[in-house]
C-alpha cells in the first residue's frame, strides 16, 4: 500500500483550489529538516492531505505524488528537494485542526505534537478518520 501524507501550505501563497486549477505544481520551499525527510521517502502514487495554515488550519483535499522527490531545480542546495503533484479531490468539508484536538483518535499524531512541521506521514487510521469526518 502507498504511504500516506499531509502538506501545509499557506493559502494566500498557494491553495489547493489554485492546484485543482492548474491541474500539476511542484511542491516546493520545505526547509526544515524533519520536513524535508520526509518529503524525500514520497513515492510515486502517494496520496497527500492538503492543509491549510493560517486563518483555516484545516485539510481541505488530496493530492497524488507523480514522482519521487528530486533537488529543486531553482536552488543551489542539493538537500531541498521537491515533489510533482496532481490534485485527486477536494473533501466534501474542510475538517478542522481544532476537530483534529478535539478527538482523542489523533492523540500523538505529529499535526497535533509538531505544529510547525509542513511535511508529514499519516497513518490509515488518522487517514480513514479525516475522511469520516469530512462526511460528516
Amino acid at each position: 500500500m502507498a504511504n500516506r501524507w499531509l502538506l501545509k501550505t499557506e493559502p494566500s501563497c498557494y491553495s489547493f483550489a489554485q492546484l485543482q486549477k492548474e491541474r500539476k505544481a511542484v511542491w516546493d520551499d520545505v526547509r526544515n529538516p524533519t520536513a524535508l525527510r520526509n518529503l524525500k521517502q514520497v513515492e510515486k502514487g502517494d496520496l497527500c492531505f492538503i492543509y491549510h495554515t493560517g486563518d483555516e488550519k484545516a485539510v481541505v483535499g488530496v493530492a497524488r505524488a507523480l514522482g519521487q522527490a528530486y533537488p529543486d531545480p531553482n536552488k543551489s542546495d542539493p538537500r531541498l528537494v521537491v515533489i510533482d503533484l496532481e490534485p485527486v479531490k477536494s473533501l466534501p468539508r474542510p475538517v478542522t485542526l481544532k476537530e483534529i484536538k478535539e478527538s482523542p483518535r489523533f492523540k500523538g499524531w505529529d499535526l497535533v505534537r509538531l505544529p510547525r512541521l509542513s511535511v508529514m506521514p499519516v497513518t490509515t487510521d488518522h487517514w480513514s478518520e479525516v475522511e469520516k469526518i469530512a462526511r460528516s
